[in-house]
């Protein structure tokens, strides 16, 4: 953690990778806009928040300003497409709209490195902080699996699908069931995992080339979403595995 307008202006100066930025609501001066500048450049969260919120994050004189340093650095999702293709792979991405619960990322982060996933994408807004629960809860997968944060996911599914890559949704309100014969999932894929809430955003379900749901037999009728995440991840991994030279 880092408070401070000066600290937090000149971590941001110096290239630190900042996972959001809390500022006390009403303050005007050159700092706060220079600050809220350089952030938003480097597509990390500002919240301008009362002092009560401040005090509660630290005792210490944060003089109106909070910062959370992030444990990993952010990976451009672009030069990561890019590379994949450049050196002959197959793009398997996993794109999390809004998962909150910092448990559940880690979580999902540790299934989608085992299962092979080359990069995890979050927004910039609205996602689980990268925090030391996640990475101890990911077992170290954080550590190895690229995170991009994008500032629009929107536009992120949109330079995808450009890119050749299949968006698909996993989401209960889907009509086709995961594992239909005629889902291939060999080529390039990102998988699109909703909030713990309100599962995927209705704009973003819409830009989805594909949607499918966990198929359930129990009354329930609902998952965690790491534990749907899995079952999705596994259903690509499966496919690619039985293709692969190496398949069984």
């Amino acid at each position: 953690m880092l408070f401070g307008l000066r600290p937090i202006l000149e971590a941001l100066s110096a290239g630190r990778t900042l996972e959001k930025i809390f500022l006390l609501r009403g303050t005007k001066n050159s700092l706060v806009t220079d600050i809220s500048t350089a952030a938003r450049a480097a597509g990390i969260p500002v919240q301008m928040v009362p002092g009560e919120k401040l005090d509660s994050l630290t005792r210490k004189n944060h003089q109106g300003a909070v910062a959370f340093v992030s444990p990993i650095d952010y990976a451009p999702l672009d030069e990561i497409v890019s590379s994949l293709f450049e050196e002959g792979k197959v793009p398997f991405l996993l794109l999390l709209d809004r998962i909150t619960d910092v448990r559940n990322f880690g979580a999902i982060a540790r299934t989608a490195e085992c299962l092979g996933v080359q990069a995890i994408v979050v927004p910039g807004r609205g996602a689980a902080q990268i925090n030391g629960d996640a990475l101890k809860t990911s077992a170290g997968a954080l550590n190895l699996l690229p995170v991009c944060r994008e500032s629009n996911l929107h536009e992120t599914v949109r330079f995808l699908q450009q890119s050749g890559v299949t968006v698909v949704a996993c989401t209960e309100k889907a009509e086709q069931e995961i594992g239909v014969v005629n889902n291939d999932f060999t080529g390039p894929v990102a998988v699109l995992m909703g909030s713990e809430e309100d599962g995927i955003s209705p704009e973003l379900l819409r830009l989805a080339d594909v949607k499918l749901k966990v198929p359930m037999a129990g009354q329930i009728q609902s998952l965690n979403v790491s534990v749907a995440a899995g079952i999705m991840l596994f259903e690509v991994a499966r496919q690619r595995h039985l293709t692969s030279p190496h398949g069984a």
